[in-house]
């Protein structure tokens, strides 16, 4: 019996008959001939086999377990109490509505309270998000959730932007639109001169928009 990592949660869930490699290869197949191709043809042939590759890569997020990514923390900070920021991390993710591309980057911040992590390690946790079926909202407030619970630091930022396939590709087919959505907890939304500090050194996406509560 097979288990993966809930989207939502980052204890397992049980997955009952999970499809083995050959049955998520004969859906792609089901889904070339849907789409008016013959899957059997020279150019389609490994198609399946690349595609159910492809899944494993994009998906991986719920082979993670994003808490224990944060585990090792670091006391030995000198004192330091200022805020911690990591901007532009690049992240490819897929919309549970459509399975179309979510590009866009995180900007992730804390505020500590004796313990800091290293900064891979903030990155790690945007992609264990971010290779999962998302909606951005809810990706936004995972990755801070996940932060404050498991460093318990003063406060917690994070921004996302990104752009959809969903609208761009398809649909509203509407290009170069960016959405953007925050999340602040603590000191982040408690005080304005903590959460503009932030703003202004991400360069204030959020000017104009809300924020996730």
């Amino acid at each position: 019996m097979a288990f993966v990592k809930s989207a939502l949660r980052s204890t397992p869930v049980e997955v009952v008959n999970r499809p083995t490699q050959e049955e998520a290869e004969e859906a792609v197949r089901t889904l070339l001939r849907w789409a008016g191709d013959n899957p059997a043809r020279e150019g389609l042939l490994d198609t399946p086999s690349r595609v159910a590759k492809a899944y494993g890569e994009w998906f991986s997020g719920y082979e993670v377990n994003p808490e224990e990514i944060l585990a090792r923390t670091f006391e030995e900070v000198e004192g330091y109490d200022e805020m911690v920021v990591l901007r532009n991390v690049r992240f490819e993710s897929h919309c549970e509505h459509h399975l179309a591309p979510i590009i866009g980057k995180a900007h992730v911040a804390y505020l500590p309270d004796r313990r800091v992590v290293g900064i891979s390690k903030l990155a790690r946790l945007v992609d264990a998000y971010g290779k999962r079926l998302q909606i951005q909202e809810k990706m936004t407030a995972q990755i801070a959730n996940t932060l404050n619970n498991v460093l318990q630091p003063k406060g917690v930022g994070v921004v996302i932007e990104a752009s959809h396939g969903c609208m761009t590709t398809r649909g509203i087919h509407k290009s170069g639109l960016t959405m953007v959505t925050s999340q602040m907890i603590g000191a982040f939304r408690e005080h304005s001169s903590t959460r503009r500090e932030f703003l202004a050194a991400i360069g204030n996406p959020t000017s104009g928009a809300g924020h996730i509560d």
